[in-house]
């Protein structure tokens, strides 16, 4: 792997997965309720985020019952977390294939913030494109999943992604040196937010899917959506931002209030 994804993971169901990734399935009826009950989790998820998310509901939308859950997961939290990392775990390890591949080559000496941000998203175009790996609900669930409250999800995320978001945070931080780490961490969270709400949003997609529809291929398709969100992102990264005239201006506001 390109960055080392959490190895003292709390969650056995995740080191089952990685200890029989790529062995045949030995029975295939126990592994067809397994990918049923993952199916309704992730529709589940989706619709309704972690908290609000029953196993009861889960049980009813895939056909099985409660023991069948248990049987195989062990508890919602496991349940979520392979949920979670089989559709994540894709995303950042081509997200960093893509970071070293730029690092490799060398950045655009005035557009480096728009390359990293399309480095961050484009891996995320791709798989919804992917009936296999990710598909029509992939932007949904990414951006569900980043937007989720609940402090499971946000402290799962963090903890396995750390080393990859960490080779972003540095990256930006050289790209921005006149950012303190601070203020560049502030707006980093803010750009992910908000792209998060974004890529939940069901209206945002349509917006980005007619960029798309003029488009003649997929690469196309990824420039012209990339060209739009790329310099838009960047712009709030570089804003000069809690000036004197935009502290007087924002003052005359309160003063109303």
């Amino acid at each position: 792997m390109s960055f080392d994804m959490l190895s003292t993971t709390s969650f056995p169901a995740l080191k089952i997965r990685e200890r029989e990734f790529g062995k045949p399935v030995r029975n295939e009826g126990r592994a067809a309720t397994k990918t049923r009950i993952l199916a309704a989790t992730e529709k589940l998820f989706i619709l309704h985020g972690f908290d609000a998310t029953s196993l009861r509901a889960i049980t009813t939308e895939a056909g099985v019952n409660l023991a069948a859950v248990n049987y195989h997961f062990g508890s919602k939290e496991e349940l979520f977390a392979l949920v979670l990392t089989n559709r994540l775990d894709t995303l950042n390890l081509e997200r960093v294939r893509l970071l070293d591949a730029l690092e490799a080559r060398g950045f655009d000496a005035v557009n480096t913030v728009e390359q990293l941000i399309a480095t961050m998203f484009l891996p995320a175009l791709r798989l919804a494109r992917n009936t296999e790996r990710g598909g029509d609900d992939f932007l949904k669930f990414l951006g569900r999943a980043y937007a989720d409250p609940s402090p499971f999800v946000r402290d799962l995320l963090a903890e396995r992604y750390a080393a990859q978001n960490a080779r972003f945070v540095q990256a930006f931080a050289k790209a921005l040196p006149e950012l303190a780490a601070q203020d560049l961490s502030m707006r980093l969270h803010f750009m992910l937010d908000a792209i998060s709400s974004t890529l939940a949003s069901e209206d945002a997609r349509k917006l980005m899917g007619g960029l798309a529809a003029t488009s003649g291929s997929a690469v196309d398709e990824d420039a012209a959506v990339l060209g739009h969100l790329a310099p838009f992102l960047a712009g709030s990264l570089r804003a000069k931002v809690n000036q004197s005239n935009q502290q007087d201006a924002i003052r005359t506001v309160l003063a109303f209030a």
